[in-house]
Order: C-alpha cells, then sequence, then structure tokens
C-alpha cells in the first residue's frame, strides 16, 4: 500500500482523489436512463417486459414477473440451515437495535390556548432494490426491509433481476424473514421507473431504497421527487485509526474486508506508528495473496488504499473527519477516549475486536451508510428513513389574540395582504 506522511504537500489533493472516486453518470448512461424512465412511465409493463430482455436477456411474461409463494418455499429446501439461522439472528437483532430508534407524536400545551405538537406517520409504502449482478447479499435485504417494518410501512415491494433465469434463494429466503410483501424479477432503471411511477402489475411507492449500478442510481435520482430514495451510494469505504496495540493482521484484514468488495472499494489506514504502517503493508501483500477476489481487491488497493503517516491520534481524527468515511474502525488501546474527536462517519467500530463485518451482517445498526465524504450531512438509514412527521397547531380566540397583531406586523412587511386578513375579520368578530 502507498505510506503517505501527512506533511507532504500533495496529501490533499491524494485524499480528494480518492473520496471523489465513484462513478459519475455520463451523458450517455444518463441518455439511456432518461429513455427507460420516460418509456416506463408511459407505457407501463410492456416496457418493462422488453427492457428486463434486453438488458438482463431474460424473457418474462407478466404471469411469471412475480416471484410466488412456493418459489419462496422452494428457495428454503435449496438454502443450508446454519446459514438461514444466521439470517434469522441477524434480522433478530437489526430490528432489536431499530426499534430503539422509533420516534413517537406527541402534543404540548405552550400557553393558554394554544396547543402544539408533531404526529409521526410511517410512510403508505417503499420500494427495496436488491442487486443481482456480481454478489448475492442477503444482509442487505435485512437493513433495508426491517427499519421499514418496524417504522410501521405497510406495502413492501422487492425488486431484483435474475439475468440467470432465476432469483438467488438466500435473497428470497432474507425477504421472506424480513417480511417483503410482494416481490418482482426486474431489475435496472426499468424497476426504479415501475417502482416509482407504478404500472398495472407491480404498485407504486412512496419511496426507494437500496443500492445498485450506475443506471440504478441515475435512475433513483431522476424520480427523486416523484418519490423520496434513501441515497445515492457510492463504492464501499473503511478508515482505520490505528496506535502501537494494534495488531497489524487484525489492521490488515479488515482493510481487505473492503477492498474486495470491487475495484473502487477504498482502504486507508491512519496511524502515527511507522513500524506498524510498515508491518500492516507487509500483511496486506501476504493475505491479498490468499484472498479467493484477489484480482478485485489488488485493484482496490493499488489504486484507492493508502496509509496516512501523521503526528498523533488528534491528527488522525482530523484527518478521518477530512474524509468522512462509510466505515470507521477506532483500532486504539483507549478507542472511547478517541470517540469524541470524532465529528464525521457513517458506522463507527471501537476496540480491536470490533471489525467492521460485525456491523455488516449481526450486530444490529443499519449498514446502509453514507459512502464519498457525505457523512458530514448524511446519516446510516433508520426507522426514520420512513417516517414523515406533520405539524399541529391549535389556537382558541384568546391564543389568537394574543399574537394576532405579530403575524399581521409580518405580514405587512412581506407584502401579504390576505395573510393580514385572515387575523383581521377572525378578531373583528366579538
Amino acid at each position: 500500500m502507498k505510506i503517505i506522511d501527512s506533511q507532504q504537500k500533495d496529501i490533499i489533493t491524494e485524499l480528494k482523489r480518492i473520496i471523489n472516486r465513484g462513478e459519475n453518470a455520463t451523458e450517455e448512461v444518463a441518455a439511456v436512463v432518461k429513455e427507460v424512465v420516460e418509456r416506463v412511465r408511459k407505457e407501463g409493463d410492456p416496457a418493462v417486459i422488453e427492457y428486463t430482455e434486453k438488458f438482463d436477456r431474460v424473457s418474462l411474461n407478466l404471469k411469471d414477473i412475480r416471484v410466488s409463494l412456493e418459489e419462496i418455499k422452494d428457495a428454503y429446501t435449496r438454502v443450508d440451515k446454519k446459514k438461514v439461522d444466521a439470517l434469522k439472528l441477524a434480522a433478530q437483532n437489526i430490528r432489536a437495535f431499530h426499534e430503539k430508534q422509533k420516534i413517537s407524536s406527541w402534543v404540548s400545551q405552550e400557553a393558554d390556548g394554544v396547543i402544539l405538537g408533531q404526529l409521526a406517520r410511517p410512510i403508505r409504502s417503499a420500494g427495496i432494490y436488491v442487486p443481482g449482478g456480481k454478489a448475492c447479499y442477503p444482509s442487505s435485504v435485512l437493513m433495508n426491509v426491517i427499519p421499514a417494518r418496524v417504522a410501521g410501512v405497510e406495502q413492501l415491494i422487492m425488486c431484483s433481476p435474475v439475468p440467470g433465469g432465476s432469483m438467488n434463494p438466500y435473497i428470497l429466503v432474507a425477504a421472506d424473514i424480513a417480511g417483503v410483501s410482494e416481490i418482482y424479477k426486474i431489475g435496472g432503471a426499468q424497476a426504479i421507473a415501475a417502482m416509482a411511477y407504478g404500472t398495472a402489475t407491480i404498485p407504486r411507492v412512496d419511496k426507494i431504497v437500496g443500492p445498485g449500478n450506475i443506471y440504478v442510481a441515475t435512475a433513483k435520482r431522476y424520480v427523486f421527487g416523484q418519490v423520496d430514495i434513501d441515497m445515492i451510494a457510492g463504492p464501499s469505504e473503511i478508515l482505520v485509526i490505528a496506535d502501537q496495540s494494534a495488531d497489524p493482521e487484525f489492521v490488515a484484514s479488515d482493510l481487505l474486508s473492503q477492498a474486495e468488495h470491487d475495484e473502487l472499494a477504498s482502504s486507508i489506514l491512519v496511524t502515527p506508528s511507522r513500524q506498524l504502517a510498515e508491518k500492516v503493508d507487509a500483511e496486506v501483500e501476504r493475505q491479498l495473496a490468499n484472498l479467493a477476489r484477489k484480482e478485485i481487491a489488488r485493484k482496490a488497493i493499488d489504486r484507492f488504499g493508502a496509509i496516512v503517516l501523521v503526528d498523533g491520534l488528534q491528527e488522525a481524527a482530523e484527518v478521518s473527519n477530512a474524509i468522512a468515511p462509510e466505515h470507521l474502525e477506532l483500532a486504539v488501546e483507549k478507542p472511547f477516549e478517541l470517540l469524541g474527536l470524532i465529528k464525521n462517519a457513517g458506522a463507527i467500530f471501537l476496540g480491536h475486536y470490533t471489525p467492521e463485518s460485525v456491523g455488516d451482517y449481526i450486530a444490529g445498526p443499519n449498514h446502509v451508510l453514507p459512502t464519498g465524504g457525505t457523512a458530514r450531512f448524511f446519516s446510516p438509514l433508520s426507522t426514520d428513513s420512513f417516517m414523515k412527521k406533520s405539524s399541529l397547531i391549535f389556537y382558541t380566540r384568546e391564543g389568537l389574540d394574543r399574537v394576532g397583531e405579530a403575524v399581521m406586523q409580518i405580514a405587512d412587511v412581506e407584502g401579504l395582504e390576505a395573510h393580514g386578513n385572515t387575523i383581521r375579520v377572525r378578531m373583528a368578530r366579538k
């Protein structure tokens, strides 16, 4: 891995290059997505079927497009029981964590004749997009669906492509465990458009969540406003802050856990110890040689991997805050003391025995996290992501009398006479 001293002049340029490594939609991609989305919006199911055959090379008819109960039952016969038990444990922990996030409506008497409050309600429906290309991610099904269920969303629609003609059985089992309402065998921009606008077969939803390729991400951006979306997810990333107490083997394995995702993944170590830096560098090479996905991991490490040498842990925290990583590990002797310096991160893993993978799969907090520096202003997916709030306002005549003059004065400043008149006509009544 490239070892960079924090005092080097080009460190800011190098870190910016890594942070901004995500794919951006080209004009060609944007044009394809616009065509697909607009045709699905206007033509519905026929356009969905046509694009599924064109892009996924799968011929489906409307009778086959929805996954049947028989297919879900059959999926249970094609999976390993131990793996299903692990998914059930993960679901239990995810549900328990997100139950703690639930918000409630409230009402408060602010003064005589004035009652204010907030009404919290779940959205009616949500669409879950699940990739079906390079890899199988049942954990993402759990992470996207369970918070919505905890929030109280009634209808959960899942779409996933089936380029091989059938859906991965672990995806179907995870969807069943999490409580998906309906599953459809479509992917790409056509699936996003179908969920955003609705077709005769696929219901329209209020929000779309879940990762996807550049066409899916561009389609989500295109339909935003017609529906809500979670975020535009970029490539995965990890940043590890480590001191002399860290085990080089542990740190190297954690860096590689992200590098194996895809060629655009980023793995960064920030440490005040040159000795640790050199040991981790050597350990990454040793472990990399034995990985099943070593070609992918090698490209990621070579292009977007780095070890940054700093003067101390305070500077390490400053570097991390500037990067705002998706996953941040504090592999230091006193992680809770360092935690106070951390301002920007999607998920924070504390100590030597809390690898990022435990958060990805089993701990309970959501693994749908902001990437590409957006942890500066975005949060992980949560039950809040599937809630909406309405303000409650109640005034009696006496309450309105106390503030009516102020309302009219502000309306006068803004030149909105009718606004002021809503007060005048009420105050004129005896």
